[in-house]
């Protein structure tokens, strides 16, 4: 046994008893791992450690964006222009506002549009657009007025025609007086992408007139029970008569969100139940006082306040219009001519 003095020496010198023995050489004196021990006592030489090549982390790129598909038009027959009757079961709801306005939202969409004021008596285009048209429709009648002279060029890029108290008349017309006003308006439907129709509200003749000879149909209303009641009335009035049955919904003046989806929910289930007739929404107005400080200064809400609430809400439903589905052009504006005038 060594003393405490020889066991230090061999603990330097690398020959300790406590040293781990060494791992046993391969063939021609090679060690696992690459090390090698000298003959004799030589001090043990171990070859440099190489590490190993690191290899390159793989170049993360993120996947593409999921593809959003792109809202494509309406599609709409060459030379047909699309027919929309605005109407309303209720006066005061704001459908006039709605239409001046739409054909404003509907033009910055590229769209071509021309509004009829066709709500006999009550006519407040021409109103809201601040403007005064010197002929209506009525007019056409004679020789010497054409289309020209009764198509108001209004501001704000809105065409627009009176409807006077000519179509209050229609079904006394003579049938030259219906050729008449045929030839004159056909070149509408050329000139013209959208032609919005400004009803009068309820259920009267003229009204039902109007929105049966159309290919398509907005019912405006309010959250307001009486105007809900009206409202009722003419998707009532209009399930029995349209053949072709293509109307739709806004909500105007309301708080919220959720008082205008229990609006819409209410009016589409009552028109499933018992009228059997779908009811699509185009969407729903929020009350916005600037809605009346427009009327006020006589200028449309998307010119004197086109940041507002009311205002966004409009520009949503003239897209949903313009690009919400395939909306296929059935009779067109000559064929709402037709269907207006009486023509076999």
């Amino acid at each position: 046994m060594d003393d405490q003095a020889t066991s230090l020496r061999k603990l330097v010198q690398g020959k300790s008893e406590y040293a781990a023995p060494a791992p046993a050489p391969n063939a021609g004196g090679e060690m696992a791992g690459g090390r090698t021990i000298p003959a004799g006592n030589a001090s043990v030489v171990a070859q440099p450690y190489t590490a190993p090549p690191i290899r390159p982390l793989p170049t993360f790129r993120a996947p593409p964006p999921p593809s959003i598909p792109a809202f494509q038009p309406a599609f709409q027959k060459e030379g047909d222009a699309r027919i929309i009757a605005v109407t309303s079961g209720k006066g005061g709801v704001g459908k006039t506002n709605l239409t001046v306005n739409l054909a404003i939202a509907l033009g910055q969409e590229g769209k071509n549009v021309i509004v009829i004021d066709a709500d006999l008596g009550m006519a407040n285009v021409d109103v809201v657009l601040g403007s005064v048209s010197k002929f209506h429709l009525m007019h056409l009648l004679k020789d010497d007025i054409s289309l020209n002279d009764v198509l108001i060029h209004g501001p704000y890029g809105v065409n627009y025609i009176s409807g006077g108290s000519a179509m209050e008349r229609a079904v006394e017309f003579t049938p030259l007086e219906r050729r008449r006003l045929m030839d004159k308006l056909s070149a509408c439907g050329e000139m013209a992408d959208i032609i919005l129709i400004d009803t009068g509200a309820g259920i009267g003749r003229n009204v039902m007139d109007f929105i049966l000879a159309a290919d398509e149909v907005v019912l405006v209303t309010t959250p307001e029970p009486t105007a809900l009641t009206d409202a009722y009335a003419v998707m009532k009035a209009y399930s029995n008569y349209a053949s072709n049955k293509n109307m739709r919904l806004v909500i105007n003046r309301v708080y919220d969100e959720s008082e205008s989806a229990d609006v819409i929910t209410k009016l589409q289930r009552t028109a499933d139940r018992f009228l059997k007739m779908p009811l699509e929404s185009l969407g729903s107005i929020y009350e916005d006082r600037n809605v009346m400080n427009a009327v006020k200064r006589q200028a449309p809400l998307m010119i004197a306040y086109p940041d507002t609430l009311a205002a966004r809400c409009v520009q949503s439903i003239a897209k949903t219009m313009v690009y919400g589905g395939q909306h296929e052009v059935r009779w067109g504006w000559r064929g709402f001519l037709q269907r207006l005038l009486k023509f076999k």
